[in-house]
């Protein structure tokens, strides 16, 4: 297997997804179910084809994380929409995969064998994984709090409780994906912190990279915590959370650009271009 043949794998993917998607509007749920899961595990094979055809995971390049991440919205979005049966989850999950599909398409990077050392420990899969499914399920939460804030934002005032059971139920909704989020944010770092240990022989150092996930980290921390407050304020909630998603991607991959970062992070090995 080879990257030349992602194309068609994507393809079907998203073709399955947005069918998925659809079928979730109009309310056939075994449909939604059926080619939502039949899209990610053909997705899905085209992942475990590289992984065997370069005898390490795909996980070392930007292009290889955006490959997880494609693939982990839309089984996010299924999650949410298991659990809530919200109809629009699936379509923004398959839009927003497709995105990062195009990307990868559209500026292909060098897929090899070769892994550096620090890169060889068995933290190093479960890490990145784990992360990519944190991003995918607050990215999710982002979307819901530029939904509510923007698009709802004549049904939104400051307020201490919720007075319509609508808008209660789509807070519990944002809150609910934070909470799931933060979560696996916290056990990737976790993982990330046994694999430095293994790797480099300390489980913290504030490289920029870590500098960056603890600050992110916080960030939604603070914003659970601002939540069981009985006097806090619906939009600068949503607010915070946005904040948090930007954290986020400057985190992911925002700190290979900075100057700090060059030279000095040992998380820079991703950049292949």
């Amino acid at each position: 297997m080879s990257w030349e043949h992602f194309i068609y794998f994507a393809i079907a993917a998203v073709l399955l997804w947005a069918v998925g998607a659809w079928a979730a509007w109009k309310s056939k749920t075994g449909m939604a179910y059926a080619t939502t899961v039949l899209g990610l595990l053909f997705f899905f094979s085209f992942i475990l084809s590289m992984w065997i055809s370069l005898e390490r995971p795909p996980l070392r390049t930007m292009g290889e994380t955006r490959l997880w991440y494609s693939f982990f919205l839309p089984l996010a979005g299924l999650i949410v929409y298991s659990r809530w049966k919200y109809k629009w989850i699936l379509s923004f999950s398959t839009i927003l995969a497709l995105v990062f599909i195009c990307v990868n398409l559209f500026k292909p990077e060098i897929h090899d064998k070769t892994l550096m050392p620090a890169l060889q420990s068995p933290w190093f899969a479960p890490h990145v994984i784990v992360y990519m499914f944190a991003y995918a399920v607050l990215g999710a939460a982002a979307v819901m709090a530029i939904y509510l804030l923007f698009i709802k934002k004549s049904d939104i005032a400051d307020q201490e409780f919720f007075a319509e059971q609508s808008d209660k139920v789509e807070r519990e909704i944002t809150d609910n994906l934070v909470y799931v989020g933060l979560a696996f944010l916290t056990i990737g770092m976790l993982f990330g912190a046994l694999w430095a240990k293994e790797a480099w022989g300390h489980y913290w150092s504030w490289d920029p990279k870590e500098t960056w996930a603890a600050i992110t980290w916080l960030a939604y921390l603070i914003y659970v915590h601002y939540r069981q407050l009985q006097l806090h304020r619906e939009r600068l909630a949503l607010w915070i959370i946005i904040i948090s998603f930007v954290l986020l991607q400057m985190c992911w991959w925002g700190i290979n650009y900075l100057p700090s970062a060059q030279g000095s992070s040992v998380h820079t090995y991703s950049i292949s271009e």
